[in-house]
């Protein structure tokens, strides 16, 4: 089994910042990648950001130079460190990791429980 136990989200001014977590456990051979992504209410669920294994990374346009993705291999974690958060950023946030659970497996998604991230004006 694998478990993504996501941390950090919670109520925030705008303009201020918040460090999300995410830590993968469980049966894990590897990891291919690791995102974040939110889901705000009447919404469709959207990638905010994205890191590889050798650490390449991708954002959304709209939180690209705002937001900072990273990762942790030896921990299995994944970081979002959000900074200038607008009221639109208001959301509920989704950890994703890809991986294999075991070495003649193939990869899949496994979704975290969800953080709600909220931004006041």
């Amino acid at each position: 089994q694998v478990q993504l136990v996501e941390s950090g989200g919670g109520l925030v001014e705008a303009g201020g910042s918040l460090r999300l977590s995410c830590a993968a456990s469980g049966s894990i051979f590897s990891i291919n990648s690791m995102g974040w992504y939110r889901q705000a209410p009447g919404k469709q669920r959207e990638l905010v950001a994205g890191i590889i294994s050798g650490g390449s990374t991708n954002y959304d346009s709209s939180v690209k130079g705002r937001f900072t993705i990273s990762r942790d291999n030896a921990k299995n974690t994944v970081y979002l460190q959000m900074n200038r958060v607008k009221p639109e950023d208001t959301a509920v946030y989704y950890c994703n990791a890809y991986l294999r659970a075991t070495w003649y497996g193939a990869p899949s998604d496994y979704w975290g429980q969800g953080t709600q991230v909220i931004v006041s004006s």
